[in-house]
């Protein structure tokens, strides 16, 4: 009968397995492997040790022999494996997914790619999905070409941030074009494997604009609707901003730089109002107007899917929203700093310098 070479352990040996066979955090096949050389230690039989930690044979034979012929360093790593070898450049198939685009076409499939690299499709997913990459979406952006862009980023996240005291902030623009649609057919609801459906097609009843003020302190909204938005009715919405905030505080308004925000009678507006003070947002920069993340709320969680048979049960919906925001409001909190921005942006102006240049 064959009979399995003897194990002998010196003190720091034991010491190390007996820790790794009690490790909780350690690889189980390395747990594993420290018990099946401790109980060889003890004179164990390969048998014996296979029925003690139900495992086979072979794997306490195979384990013993690893230790016998490289010590502790034996049981860490697990030899080298035959088969193919691996024919997969991952590098290569990111150059491919980031640097060119498929013939005839503008993004890149997993089938696509996997015909033009010679390799599955299952492997081009891994690869993908370990680069975090993921052709199939589409952003949009656009970088402000204004040149008193940073000072405006500074001056507008500042009152974010830093908001002066005993003032009111408030960030106002207005969500212009709202229409009134009504589907032609009765939506289907939601049901197990099914997600509600609307009818594409639609009856429009006319449109509105809504003018908000969103108080950056405490969430508020200060709104009105009306049905176009010139110059007269920015007017008319801050006189009705002025009317429902105490009178002794100065008022803050984050505003884009529209041509009806900017015009001479809103200025002379502005001049008999001392205490409004308007901040312009820098050209193709509405993100940093705070009230867009409201107004994203509102299509999202109110519009999107409603039907609407008139303009007036159009304004009644967005009127009864509101309202109830205000009954349970909760601030949007800006959190990104004006340097953290700019650089940002400085990254993506040399990016699409480098992609400009011949």
């Amino acid at each position: 009968m064959r009979i399995a070479p003897p194990i002998t352990l010196d003190q720091r040996q034991r010491a190390q397995l007996t820790g790794w066979a009690r490790a909780r955090s350690l690889p189980q096949r390395q747990v594993e492997r420290a018990q099946i050389i401790l109980l060889a230690a003890v004179g164990k039989r390969d048998v014996e040790i296979a029925a003690a930690l139900k495992i086979s044979r072979q794997k306490a034979a195979r384990c013993r022999r690893r230790f016998l012929q490289a010590g502790l360093a034996g049981l860490e790593k697990d030899a080298p494996r035959s088969g193919r070898p691996r024919r997969i450049d991952a590098l290569a198939i990111v150059r491919i997914t980031t640097q060119q685009t498929p013939p005839h076409a503008t993004p890149w499939s997993t089938r696509r790619l996997a015909q033009v690299a010679g390799i599955s499709e299952a492997s081009v997913r891994r690869v993908w999905k370990a680069y975090g990459l993921q052709p199939h979406r589409l952003e949009s952006f656009k970088l402000s070409r204004n040149p008193q862009f940073a000072e405006k980023l500074e001056d507008i996240v500042g009152l974010y941030l830093h908001p002066p005291q005993h003032a009111l902030v408030f960030s106002a623009d207005e969500k212009s074009r709202i229409q009134a649609l009504e589907r032609t057919q009765p939506g289907l609801p939601l049901k197990k494997g099914r997600g509600q459906s609307l009818t594409h097609d639609y009856k429009r009843h006319g449109t509105t604009t809504l003018f908000a003020a969103l108080n950056i302190l405490d969430g508020t909204v200060v709104s009105q609707c009306r049905s176009r938005h010139p110059h007269r009715d920015w007017m008319a919405f801050l006189g009705q901003i002025d009317r429902h905030t105490p009178a002794h505080k100065p008022i803050h308004v984050i505003a884009d730089n529209y041509a009806a925000h900017k015009h001479p009678k809103v200025q002379a507006w502005l001049q008999r109002h001392p205490r409004f003070h308007l901040h312009y947002t820098p050209t193709s920069a509405s993100w940093l107007n705070m009230v867009e993340r409201l107004f994203r709320d509102l299509s999202q969680q109110r519009l999107r899917r409603g039907v609407f048979h008139s303009v007036k049960e159009l304004i009644a919906a967005i009127q009864h929203y509101l309202g109830d925001h205000n009954r349970h409001p909760k601030p949007f909190v800006w959190t990104a700093k004006a340097s953290d921005i700019l650089e940002k942006v400085a990254r993506a102006r040399r990016t699409l310098d480098m992609v400009q240049s011949p």
